[in-house]
């Protein structure tokens, strides 16, 4: 079931968003201070290509340098992902077939503010990670 939801996902959201991620990784990756950022746009962006099946994690070692990133990047390029999200999830909840897909998209809002902390596991091994 999921990679029949993947695939629909693919084909109305998936492949645009992991553009916006793409585009705001390259973006960020222009400064030195910034290639930190660009990496997790390109992590989400993979996730946000093909999420059923996957899930994200909370790691506990992340300590007050994420928390700081975290907000700078919350600024920067998380809050334009983050309304891409809510656009796409508002459009795709329209259809009965693309409710579940729009609720997957409001679960990508929390990891597309907040990226930097989380893994991103298999949805069998979430406790794996830690």
């Amino acid at each position: 079931m999921k990679t029949i939801l993947n695939v629909i996902w693919l084909v109305f959201s998936g492949f645009w968003l992991f553009l916006a991620y793409m585009l705001a990784g390259l973006l960020l990756c222009i400064t030195i201070i910034g290639i930190p950022f660009g990496v997790a746009a390109f992590r989400i962006g993979v996730y946000a290509l093909w999420p059923f099946g996957y899930t994200t994690v909370e790691r506990r070692d992340a300590g007050a340098p994420s928390c700081v990133g975290n907000v700078l990047w919350l600024v920067l390029a998380g809050w334009w992902l983050a309304l891409g999200h809510i656009v796409t999830g508002i459009a795709l909840c329209v259809t009965i077939i693309g409710i579940p897909l729009g609720v997957a998209n409001f679960k990508l809002i929390p990891v597309s503010l907040l990226p930097l902390g989380r893994d991103i596991v298999r949805t069998n091994e979430p406790f794996a990670v830690r």
